[in-house]
């Protein structure tokens, strides 16, 4: 039985801007309940500190605070934080389609599993509150094994995970370089979906990768599998 491995961000569900949008709607909040600065001053201090500390630590607000104040200021966090998570999980949707694939793949029996860098508790998040984690046999994550895509490593051990073998495999993923190739060298077959490459880098890929299955979005993949 193969097993299809996803990934999740801009693959199953569109993750792009609702990051920015949230992250601005936390500055505002914070700045109209006292944080001293513009919101263009306290907007590039956060992405300064998101750039330092990375997109998965969780306590962006707590060091803004910390480094306006010269200690934290819990109610200012509190507020970030709030404005942050309901602005972003009233965004979060699946691209149109992805249920309906889901349920395909499952009745041709499909085995399916999740490959992700990140925080192991927030891809289960994002699975559970858009009521798709019923599908996945496994979320494996770049903190759960301390190897990010697109190190073989990760694909590795989700093959052990899933008891399957690479040939029976597929990896679908937005990000050529870090999805697909990355499973390509762990012996899977790739497929590469909602990319935003140019057509000239898509054609590269084309030529250098006639195995590679390139489609334009998730809804797709049903003509292939």
């Amino acid at each position: 039985m193969k097993v299809i491995f996803f990934d999740i961000d801009d693959t199953l569900l569109g993750t792009s801007n609702f990051a920015k949008v949230a992250r601005e709607a936390a500055i505002n909040m914070m700045v109209e309940n006292g944080l001293p600065l513009s919101h263009s001053e306290a907007y590039n201090l956060l992405q300064e500190i998101i750039v330092e500390k990375g997109s998965n630590y969780n306590k962006h607000f707590n060091l803004l605070t910390e480094r306006v104040y010269g200690k934290e200021n819990p109610m200012l966090i509190a507020l970030g934080m709030v404005s942050y998570h309901n602005v972003k999980f009233a965004l979060l949707k699946p691209f149109a389609k992805t249920l309906d694939i889901l349920i395909y793949l499952k009745s041709k029996g499909y085995r399916l599993a999740v490959i992700s860098n990140g925080r192991t508790i927030k891809q289960w998040e994002k699975l559970v509150r858009l009521n798709l984690h019923n599908f996945f046999d496994e979320v494996i994550t770049s903190e759960e094994v301390s190897i990010e895509k697109p190190n073989k490593g990760i694909f590795e051990e989700s093959l052990k995970r899933m008891n399957t073998k690479a040939e029976n495999s597929i990896m679908v993923g937005n990000k050529f370089d870090v999805d697909v190739l990355g499973g390509l060298n762990a012996g899977m077959d790739g497929i590469l979906v909602n990319s935003n490459l140019s057509e000239d880098k898509l054609n590269e890929i084309r030529k250098n990768y006639p195995e590679v299955i390139i489609i334009d979005n998730i809804s797709q993949l049903n003509e292939y599998l």
